[in-house]
């Protein structure tokens, strides 16, 4: 009869498993000899020292005898059925003289270090050790995930975030499964939760799992930054490198981006890939990836648009130096004339690809794009022109005011000759000019001594002669 463990802590966690996505690598567990500093799990002889400022839970799977031990201020051994500690049991078959040996610190452990995490379909898989390739921000468990931290172990996990909290479907801790937010929450406030998860934020329980059969969005991009905090990049040797949306570094292979309908499967498309190509010889050393991803779009390249969901296929290969990706393009154009042969059958709209060599599917369609974006410019512009006459005629622009001369200043501008002189009108005439201009000669514009009208005829008088001489009527 299989025995069952005992967990001897606040709670007392029993229970089975269910199907699981993402698993949690790094443990606290005492049999693990990559926890102590010299990489060897202790024996009878050795003094066994835990830091005395650290904070750990620690997994005992069976019984152990050691020489010392010096425990930490905060902290907690969860116990196996059968297992526990004594002192001074004899000399052990290849002990040797005994060795201090320092359970290393957990401290730096963080939630959203993408390589701390296995991601599989289903728990057989993950058993089987069947794990799924993703993008560095789909690595790290998304908002319809559900967790899982093996049973028969313990951890210690820094969920610090860039949000308040880190939403998941279910967490699975000493092989019982969490989906309850009010339930997650009293374990989170017990000696071995807090002992367990620490940090800014805290994880909540309770997301709904995706409905949505072409996938869903992972919901990691705000801690984009937080997650390639801890992912160093590797030198590359292909001509022209690609960047993976959702990926914190450049890669070698090849991208396949898939327009799907209502009638696509991300799971289903998953299977026939791995069924179709994965399993060839030819395919062995091929890590791929898919996802659904949001693209931002962009008109003319200068004016964003709305993001539009698409699948995206990362295919990498174990090929190194000039031919690194090659194989990866290989499986990339194999995809593609599947997807555009087979399309209507599996709900895919559009496919096409690029790879790190330089070729893709797109360059048949860079006229069309030329195009495209001068008539999206030539309606910018109209647009903004129609702007410009609406905010005039409503009085919000005024266009300037430009004085033109009057006709008076016209005039006075002809006073004046073209070496910038008065003009020279000639003699003056007393007879024609103006009266202010002549001198004051008395009589000489009085009208009723210039010019008669009368019945016998037209006379003037002239001062030098009698009027009576003067008189033509005669």
């Amino acid at each position: 009869m299989q025995k069952v463990p005992v967990v001897f802590c606040l709670l007392c966690l029993v229970g089975a498993t269910n199907a699981l996505y993402k698993q949690w690598i790094p443990d606290t567990n005492y049999e693990n000899k990559t926890n102590w500093d010299n990489g060897v799990v202790p024996c009878g002889a050795d003094r066994v020292s835990f830091s005395a400022h650290g904070k750990v839970a620690v997994y005992v799977e069976t019984i152990h005898s050691v020489q010392e031990m010096r425990l930490p201020v905060v902290g907690e051994f969860i116990l196996n059925s059968g297992s526990g500690f004594y002192v001074g049991g004899g000399a052990e078959p290849g002990c040797g003289a005994g060795v201090a040996v320092l359970f290393k610190d957990s401290e730096a452990l963080q939630w959203f270090n993408p390589a701390l995490w296995q991601a599989a379909s289903t728990m057989e898989d993950l058993e089987k050790g069947r794990h799924l390739f993703s993008v560095h921000e789909q690595s790290v468990p998304c908002q319809h995930d559900d967790v899982v931290f093996r049973a028969r172990s313990s951890f210690r996990v820094d969920t610090t975030s860039s949000q308040p909290s880190v939403p998941v479907q279910s967490v699975s801790v000493l092989g019982k499964k969490f989906s309850s937010s009010s339930e997650f929450s009293q374990y989170l406030s017990s000696g071995c939760g807090r002992l367990q998860f620490h940090g800014a934020s805290s994880v909540s329980v309770g997301s709904s799992g995706c409905s949505d059969p072409s996938g869903c969005e992972c919901g990691n991009s705000a801690n984009h930054e937080r997650i390639c905090g801890s992912v160093t990049c590797p030198s590359l040797g292909c001509k022209k490198p690609l960047r993976p949306a959702g990926h914190c570094c450049d890669v070698c292979g090849a991208i396949v981006t898939v327009q799907y309908t209502a009638d696509f499967s991300l799971e289903a498309y998953r299977r026939r890939l791995e069924h179709l190509f994965l399993s060839l010889p030819t395919y062995k050393s091929i890590q791929l990836g898919m996802s659904k991803v949001l693209k931002p779009q962009w008109f003319i390249g200068i004016v964003p648009g709305v993001a539009s969901a698409e699948i995206q296929v990362v295919m990498l290969d174990g090929e190194t130096g000039s031919q690194s990706g090659m194989v990866a393009e290989a499986l990339a154009l194999d995809i593609v004339k599947d997807g555009r042969s087979q399309g209507s059958h599996l709900g895919i709209a559009g496919v096409a690809f690029q790879a790190s060599s330089g070729s893709s599917s797109s360059g048949q369609g860079s006229n069309a794009g030329v195009v495209v974006g001068a008539v999206f410019g030539a309606l910018i512009l109209l647009a903004a022109l129609g702007l410009v006459v609406v905010l005039f005629q409503r009085g919000i622009v005024k266009l300037p005011s430009i004085s033109l001369p009057s006709l008076g200043s016209l005039r006075r501008n002809g006073e004046i000759g073209e070496l910038g002189g008065p003009l020279d009108h000639g003699f003056d005439n007393p007879m024609f000019d103006k009266p202010t201009i002549m001198p004051a000669v008395p009589g000489l514009y009085e009208t009723n001594n210039s010019i008669s009208i009368t019945q016998s005829g037209v006379h003037f008088v002239n001062p030098v002669y009698d009027e009576s001489e003067t008189d033509f009527s005669s």
